[in-house]
């Protein structure tokens, strides 16, 4: 039962922004899990769910972890279906996305642990990098092609 809830926690905040445990408990319940915010609480916890911020000034739960090497089906997915397109102006790498999609797109660029970015910044549908150098950006957009396109 655990693993299913849990399961179904993920395919809920992929769809939805969800901001509370308690919208969260209760899109469970009309799913047909009889949780208490206890349970939800623990979920969470367990799944390592944290929250960002979303255009219209709220927040939601979104999963981030700290994987190996090798990145979650997830974070592939939201850089799968996000990515629009990608263009490098020397160390400053620019990532457009679908509207309202650049801060997961980030959130999962900042997961995959690049070394060679030094940050990102997140707007709606755009995502600008600050990459360590020119050549290191052209390296960064190698590896995000290959990892967008093995994800189809």
């Amino acid at each position: 039962m655990k693993i299913s809830r849990q399961s179904k926690i993920i395919e809920l905040i992929n769809k939805y922004d969800i901001e509370t445990q308690e919208e969260l408990a209760e899109l469970l319940m009309k799913d047909g899990y009889n949780v208490t915010q206890a349970t939800v609480s623990r979920d969470i916890r367990e799944l390592k769910l944290t929250k960002v911020a979303v255009d219209s000034g709220k927040q939601k739960y979104i999963a981030l972890q700290k994987t190996e090497p090798v990145m979650s089906e997830k974070l592939t997915r939201v850089l799968r279906e996000g990515f629009v397109s990608m263009d490098a102006a020397q160390n400053i790498l620019v990532i457009k996305t679908v509207s309202g999609m650049a801060m997961a797109v980030a959130a999962a660029l900042d997961a995959l642990q690049i070394s060679s970015i030094v940050g990102c910044i997140a707007g709606d549908d755009t995502i600008m990098c600050a990459v360590r150098t020119a050549e290191a950006t052209v390296s960064v957009m190698e590896k995000l092609n290959r990892l967008i396109n093995s994800a189809e």
